[in-house]
C-alpha cells in the first residue's frame, strides 16, 4: 500500500470515530488529533471520556424548551475546556442560541480557550478567570444557568460546583468527581476516637481503606445532599475502568421536592464518623 493510500486510509479511520458533524479543526486545536489528523492512543481514550459524557448531557439539553436551543451551560474546572468546545461544537453551534460558560482559575488557559473561541466564531462562549466560589456571585453569568458541568473536579471544586447550581436554580447537574481529599483528612484527624466508639471504625483504620472510604462517603453524601435541597440523583458510571479509576458520574435532575429522608440520613452519617463539622461548611440544609 502505497504513502497517500495509508493516509487515506488513517483518515477515513479517525473520521469513523468522531461524532457526526464534529469540527476536526477544533480537535487539532484542542491537541485531540494531530496535525496530519490522527488519533494516538491517550488522545483516543480522552476523546472517547469527552463523547460519552457529552451522550448524557445532550439527552438533558434536549429536555429544555425548544429542545435546549437558547440553553445556558457553565463548565466548572473547565482546564483547556476540552467539554465546553466540544458541547458547543455539536450542540449549540448550529443552533443559533445558547451560551457555554467555562470557569477557571488558570488565566493562561482561560486567554488560550477564548483565543481559540475567536479564531472558530465560537461567539456564544465565554471564559472566566473565576474560582468556583466566586462564580456564583459574578455579574458576568445569569442569574440563572441551565446545566452544570464539572468533569474530573479535584477535591472540594465539586462541592463549590453544587453549591454553584444550587444557588444558580440549576436544572441539571452533571459532575465527574475526582481526588476526593478533604473527608479522608477529617475521618484521620479522628480516628483514634472513632476507633474507641465503634467498630465501623476498622473501615478506614489503616491508611489505604481511609482514602478509599472518604472518597466513597464523599460521594455518598453529595448525593444526600443534592437529594435533601430537591433534585433527584442518578450514579452510574461514566466510562470503562479501564479509562479512568475516577470514573463516578453523578447525574441530579431538579424536581423541587425536597426529601425530609435525605436531609435526615445526612445528619445520621455525618454524626457516625464524627464529621459534623461539616455540616456547617459542605452540607448545609435548607
Amino acid at each position: 500500500m502505497s504513502k497517500v493510500a495509508k493516509a487515506v486510509k488513517a483518515e477515513a479511520e479517525v473520521l469513523n470515530e468522531l461524532r457526526p458533524g464534529q469540527s476536526v479543526e477544533l480537535l487539532k486545536e484542542l491537541h485531540i488529533l494531530t496535525r496530519e489528523g490522527r488519533l494516538n492512543q491517550d488522545s483516543r481514550r480522552k476523546l472517547k471520556q469527552v463523547y460519552h459524557l457529552f451522550q448524557f448531557i445532550e439527552k438533558l439539553l434536549r429536555e429544555l424548551p425548544d429542545d435546549g436551543a437558547q440553553a445556558t451551560l457553565a463548565d466548572h474546572g473547565a482546564g483547556k475546556s476540552y467539554l465546553g468546545f466540544i458541547i458547543y461544537d455539536l450542540f449549540f453551534r448550529e443552533r443559533g442560541g445558547g451560551h457555554v460558560y467555562g470557569i477557571e482559575t488558570r488565566a493562561e488557559l482561560v486567554e488560550r480557550s477564548r483565543d481559540l473561541a475567536k479564531r472558530l466564531g465560537f461567539d456564544r462562549m465565554s471564559f472566566l478567570n473565576l474560582t468556583v466560589a466566586e462564580s456564583a456571585s459574578a455579574a458576568a453569568l445569569p442569574a440563572r444557568i441551565d446545566v452544570v458541568t464539572a468533569l474530573h473536579a479535584c477535591d472540594t471544586a465539586t462541592d463549590d460546583a453544587i453549591a454553584f447550581g444550587l444557588a444558580k436554580k440549576a436544572r441539571f447537574m452533571v459532575l465527574v468527581p475526582c481526588c476526593q481529599a478533604e473527608i479522608a483528612a477529617c475521618l484521620r484527624q479522628t480516628k483514634a476516637l472513632a476507633l474507641s466508639r465503634t467498630p465501623l471504625a476498622e473501615l478506614w483504620r489503616h491508611p489505604l481503606h481511609t482514602r478509599e472510604i472518604g472518597s466513597q462517603l464523599t460521594n455518598v453524601l453529595r448525593c444526600l445532599y443534592l437529594e435533601a435541597n430537591g433534585y433527584q440523583v442518578t450514579v452510574t458510571e461514566l466510562v470503562g475502568w479501564e479509562h479512568s479509576m475516577k470514573n463516578e458520574l453523578i447525574i441530579a435532575r431538579h424536581t423541587g421536592q425536597h426529601k425530609a429522608s435525605a436531609a435526615a440520613r445526612l445528619r445520621e452519617l455525618l454524626a457516625q464518623f464524627g464529621l459534623e463539622s461539616l455540616m456547617e461548611t459542605r452540607f448545609r440544609l435548607p
